[in-house]
């Protein structure tokens, strides 16, 4: 089949139909970018940057119309799109303003007269991107990426695809030479042939734990550096000194946002036996204000998931969990690509709800007897992306950090991506990092250089 089809998950229309490249064409885009990464390479930092401070102010100038294509083609609420847009333009701001310090030559003292690092850029980096954050995933490997003096080619998901369309005009408008980046509007199982090609140099993906194992085995294969960001199961343990009033908004959103399609949303509620029924009710009370509805509609909280088998997915592990013992406290139902808001209680390690990622409205609520058993059942998971400790006694909490495995630890707040902090994760969430200085660092050649 040569024809991907983009479908509204609200009312089930037609956004977009995209025609896949030929052969012929992929090799051409290909050759195409490894050319054009020469003369790229020698553009001034400062050409780089200046280039990247135009696509940042073409999102500010546009943020309703590319906000809109997020929503229509994976279903969510029109203010987070827009926050999503307004985001990408920050992590533009961002590596515009610090690139020329993160890529400065690094001086260290030795016997030599003069030696330090340099960094270089490696040339073709290919990109394989998810559909929950159909623009940020990408910018926020771009933004360093082509500032440090890579090209990229980008293979985004399938139902997103305007998305990527949108992507790759905001560079070409902004100024950036042709080539430098490019979509490639292509199957699956045309990413080997990809990676094993001879411009690409790098793989970074971000997506569920089978594409990235798949990607990574290619990769080292081909003896190409990968870097994963894949799922995640994120604890939100809250100790009994919390105050819970304070809190919830918090929790909400940590579950919510993105119709809880995110990898570092928080799924698996961990509470003290002291204010385990607070919380609970609190936090069922806060998901039933939740508006539902037309994601086009600003005042829409929750919407449709991205695809009808993604719903059908979070349904059985619902279904499942409840049949081992979990408690279904709020919703429950789905109908079509709409799975309700869902709350379970007394889930324990074993239920799907416990043991796997659930990628959808799905908060499950555990009970831990203590402060040890609380870190105990958050470390029982094969992911390791991040984790929230809610607490009024910060120091206490701050000692504990150096015994969880995760990538992120955050107290009395949800775990969120930041342009200024590295994110990336642990276990089966992958490993590597994006953003901050370490994102711009991940594909580069750190040149040893050493003058006698």
């Amino acid at each position: 089949m040569d024809n991907f089809i983009s479908i509204n998950p609200y009312n089930g229309q037609v956004v977009h139909t995209f025609k896949a490249i030929s052969e012929k064409e992929l090799e051409e885009k290909l050759n195409l970018s490894q050319t054009v990464f020469q003369s790229w390479k020698a553009t001034s930092l400062a050409d780089r940057t200046d280039l990247l401070k135009r696509v940042g102010s073409l999102l500010r100038d546009n943020t309703l119309e590319y906000a809109k294509m997020i929503t229509l083609e994976m279903g969510k609420p029109i203010q987070e799109s827009i926050g999503e847009i307004n985001k990408c333009a920050l992590v533009c701001d961002y590596y515009a303003d610090n690139a020329k310090a993160f890529l400065a030559d690094e001086v260290i003292p030795t016997e030599a007269k003069l030696s330090f690092v340099k960094q270089d850029p490696i040339g073709t980096i290919f990109a394989v991107m998810p559909w929950n954050f159909p623009f940020w995933q990408v910018f926020r490997f771009l933004a360093p990426t082509l500032t440090a003096g890579n090209n990229a080619v980008l293979k985004h998901a399938s139902n997103v695809f305007g998305c990527a369309a949108l992507i790759e005009s905001i560079f070409l408008k902004a100024g950036y030479p042709i080539g430098v980046f490019q979509n490639l509007i292509v199957h699956h199982n045309q990413t080997e042939k990809i990676i094993a090609h001879k411009t690409i140099k790098a793989v970074s993906l971000t997506g569920s734990e089978a594409a990235g194992s798949a990607v990574a085995a290619i990769a080292g294969k081909h003896i190409k550096k990968s870097l994963l960001e894949l799922g995640g199961s994120n604890a939100f343990i809250v100790w009994e000194d919390a105050d819970i009033d304070q809190i919830i908004q918090t929790a909400v959103n940590a579950r919510m946002l993105n119709n809880g399609q995110s990898c570092i949303a928080a799924k698996r509620f961990i509470l003290l036996e002291g204010i385990y029924d607070e919380f609970v009710d609190k936090f069922k009370a806060a998901v039933s204000t939740l508006k539902s509805g037309d994601t086009m509609d600003k005042n829409t909280a929750i919407g449709p998931l991205a695809r009808i088998d993604l719903a059908n997915q979070l349904q059985e592990q619902v279904q499942t969990s409840i049949n081992a013992g979990a408690v279904l406290i709020l919703g429950g139902q789905q109908k079509d690509c709409f799975h309700e808001p869902t709350i379970l209680g007394n889930v324990k390690p074993g239920m799907p709800a416990f043991d796997e990622e659930t990628f959808g409205p799905l908060a499950a609520m555990i009970k831990a007897k203590d402060i040890e058993h609380a870190f105990a059942l958050s470390e029982m998971s094969t992911f390791g992306l991040g984790i929230t400790v809610c607490t009024q006694d910060i120091e206490k909490a701050l000692s504990y950090a150096g015994r969880v495995s995760d990538g992120a630890y955050f107290i009395n707040e949800l775990v969120k991506s930041d342009p200024r902090l590295p994110f990336g994760g642990t276990k089966k969430s992958g490993y590597g990092r994006e953003l901050a200085k370490d994102g711009i660092l991940e594909f580069v050649n750190r040149k040893t250089v050493y003058v006698k």
